[in-house]
């Protein structure tokens, strides 16, 4: 019987993985669809969570879902109804990230560790903070967001070890190669998409 249960659950976790790598993958290459498999990720992820009692994550997913849905639409139309380029975040950019992730490691901790039986708290609680404001700069499609996203994925690594979920630790060892290499090659994109804006004026 629990052997079928870890089964089931290697299974599922494989397949979220999956669609993790291919979301990153897409993200790396400036491809708005990979929010779309970014939300199937997602969903997995919940349910995995809930059963590993790491509430944050299921909150930073269900936000993970909103953000993807918000970022899909915005990557696509943006404020000005066609695709927004990439960009380096603002001061304004910057001073909304770290308060999203100062707000949320704040309630996160708080809940967390008054509400309910999680036992790593303020690992959590942290790994969480720096998702949303990589997720929100990642939906205005700023260059930032692998900055945000990896100091998550630094934090989370030994947390998923610690709670025995290796396939969802190696991913994000792979998330954490790729948030430097995503950074490396939208700031190339960025740089090249400057030199044609220079070639046409």
């Amino acid at each position: 019987m629990l052997e079928n249960i870890f089964h089931q659950f290697s299974l599922l976790e494989a397949l979220g993985a999956a669609f993790g790598v291919v979301q990153v993958i897409l993200s790396r290459k400036n491809n708005v669809n990979n929010y779309l498999f970014g939300i199937a990720g997602i969903l997995i992820g919940i349910w995995i969570y809930f059963q590993h009692k790491l509430y944050a994550d299921i909150l930073l997913n269900l936000y993970y879902l909103i953000m993807s849905i918000y970022g899909w639409f915005y990557w696509k139309f943006g404020k000005k109804q066609k695709e927004t380029p990439i960009s380096y975040s603002t001061k304004k950019n910057y001073f909304t990230a770290i308060s999203i992730s100062v707000l949320c490691f704040t309630l996160m901790a708080y809940w967390l560790k008054f509400h309910t039986d999680s036992d790593v708290p303020i690992w959590d609680a942290l790994v969480a903070a720096f998702a949303w404001g990589g997720m929100w700069l990642m939906a205005k499609r700023k260059i930032e967001n692998w900055i945000f996203l990896n100091l998550s994925n630094l934090v989370v690594i030994p947390l998923l070890v610690y709670k025995g979920l290796y396939i969802y630790a190696g991913l994000s060892v792979f998330l954490f190669i790729m948030g430097i290499s995503g950074y490396l090659k939208w700031r190339n994109i960025y740089n090249q998409n400057k030199l044609n804006d220079l070639k046409t004026t």
